[in-house]
């Protein structure tokens, strides 16, 4: 029986949010609370396996709440947020939350009901959660916060452009947020390879969370378009709404972004972004498979690996999911396995 937490602070949200979820077998909602407050007495009265959480509530909002509960009792918690408050998300994320689900409306609305299946999903896949590792993404992800990213002395004569002579793939899915925050925040951005990055990630937010990596980190980041031409110093995010790949052209690599099919089960799809990548550059991929549930990751690193290139997976000890990673040491054709603290440099020691 996976025990649930509600929070938020329209009453008629927490009893749709409570039927749906115990309409479920397996699943039961232990208590239900309308702002951060009421909802940390709840925590330490019944233990709950799983927080929904609103993050805009009277007398103790939500980030408060994420704050003082990771610090005293690391709980998965999955925001439940409007498509106007993603920074809010990403907010929420590198303090410790597991995942998000995009509410259709910001108010309260019957259209709720539209993220049932998504919701039970979500709350069914913390029986594969590493407990260990929620604490330890929200301290990371504080001290990211606060190492600003050194910008170039302002009489400095600009560099020259590095040659493309590696390409970097990163995929990610659950817990990758904050994962991505800590690799790209670690890279420098003078070495020579282009990095493209696959988050399974709502349409609507993959823009913002481009933008919000690039304030992290040393490199380039922003969202991938068709027709993008991959240079090293520049990192880009598959657009949430497509399949991104690429392909070689006269001048080098360039983004392609499908549309997906009804076959498509993973959209955008790290699986398709790999395999592309190990066409174009050979020998000269790296791949990176990150934190994630089972389902994609493995497919991807048997065509790096065909074709001569390198993969490496995030360890189970710092993995917020560990499914993804492990599926694909499991092809026996990774070339290293390192916690995600080591991530970047690995990286920047196979790229040089």
């Amino acid at each position: 029986m996976i025990k649930v937490l509600v929070i938020d602070d329209s009453a008629f949200n927490r009893q749709t949010l409570t039927s749906m979820l115990e309409a479920v077998p397996g699943i039961r909602v232990v208590a239900r609370a309308g702002d951060g407050d009421e909802g940390l007495k709840q925590v330490f009265a019944h233990a709950p396996d799983v927080i929904t959480l609103d993050l805009e509530m009277p007398r103790m909002d939500g980030f408060t709440f994420l704050r003082i509960l990771m610090a005293r009792r690391p709980t998965p918690v999955i925001i439940i947020s409007s498509y106007a408050r993603k920074d809010n998300v990403f907010k929420a994320l590198e303090l410790g939350a597991l995942d998000f689900i995009a509410k259709p409306t910001r108010k309260v609305s019957h259209e709720l009901n539209a993220i049932a299946e998504e919701l039970v999903a979500k709350v069914r896949m913390v029986t594969q959660l590493r407990m260990v590792s929620l604490s330890a993404t929200a301290a990371r992800s504080r001290e990211l916060q606060a190492v600003p990213t050194p910008a170039p002395p302002a009489d400095s004569a600009p560099a020259a452009a590095p040659v493309l002579k590696k390409l970097v793939v990163i995929g990610a899915s659950t817990g990758g947020p904050a994962a991505l925050s800590a690799v790209l925040g670690e890279l420098p951005a003078s070495i020579p390879m282009g990095v493209l990055i696959v988050q399974h990630m709502p349409p609507k937010f993959t823009q913002a969370f481009a933008e919000r990596l690039d304030r992290l980190s040393p490199l380039e980041v922003r969202e991938a378009r068709s027709g993008d031409l991959v240079r090293p110093g520049v990192a880009l995010v598959a657009p949430g709404s497509g399949l991104m790949s690429v392909k070689r052209v006269a001048g080098g690599l360039r983004i392609v972004v499908d549309p997906p099919g009804p076959e498509d089960r993973f959209v955008p799809s790290i699986d398709r972004l790999f395999e592309t990548a190990a066409e174009a550059m050979g020998p000269d991929v790296l791949g990176v498979v990150l934190t994630g549930m089972a389902g994609e990751g493995s497919r991807g690193t048997r065509a790096i690996a065909a074709k001569g290139g390198q993969v490496i997976a995030e360890s189970a000890e710092t993995a917020v999911m560990s499914g993804m990673p492990d599926d694909a040491v499991k092809t026996g054709l990774v070339s290293e396995v390192v916690p995600l603290g080591m991530i970047a440099s690995a990286i920047v020691r196979r790229a040089r």
